[in-house]
């Protein structure tokens, strides 16, 4: 499966983006699907992910902030994030997986996206 993240940019703390990553060659709804992001300088972190079934898990930090959705007739999983923090700022990446687990190990994720800038000022 090839994977496309798109939807980055520039916005003010509290603001919104909503972010696509958008999959092709395979059946995307087998997939489990995964957002990271990787800040200047820190490891990159799992922000959410969905099962093929749709269960969700987040990461404590964007809780309540932040949802992952998926549609599968049109083959993208989404990201809305609000409350946008200066903290949120990174460079975000989907990765996918056949199955229906919430991988939360990097090394899990076996297909991975080109990354999609988020910056986030005060």
């Amino acid at each position: 499966v090839q994977l496309q993240a798109s939807g980055g940019g520039s916005v003010k703390a509290g603001g919104s983006l909503r972010l696509s990553c958008a999959a092709s060659g395979s059946t995307f709804s087998n997939y489990a699907v995964g957002w990271y992001r990787q800040a200047p300088g820190k490891q990159r972190e799992l922000v959410a992910a969905i099962s093929s079934g749709r269960n969700t898990n987040y990461a404590d930090s964007v809780k309540g902030r932040f949802t992952i959705s998926r549609d599968n007739a049109k083959n993208t999983v989404y990201l809305q994030m609000n409350s946008l923090k200066p903290e949120d700022t990174a460079i975000y990446y989907c990765a996918a997986q056949l199955g229906g687990g919430l991988y939360t190990d990097r090394s899990a994720w076996g297909y991975w996206g080109q990354g999609t800038q988020v910056t986030v000022s005060s």
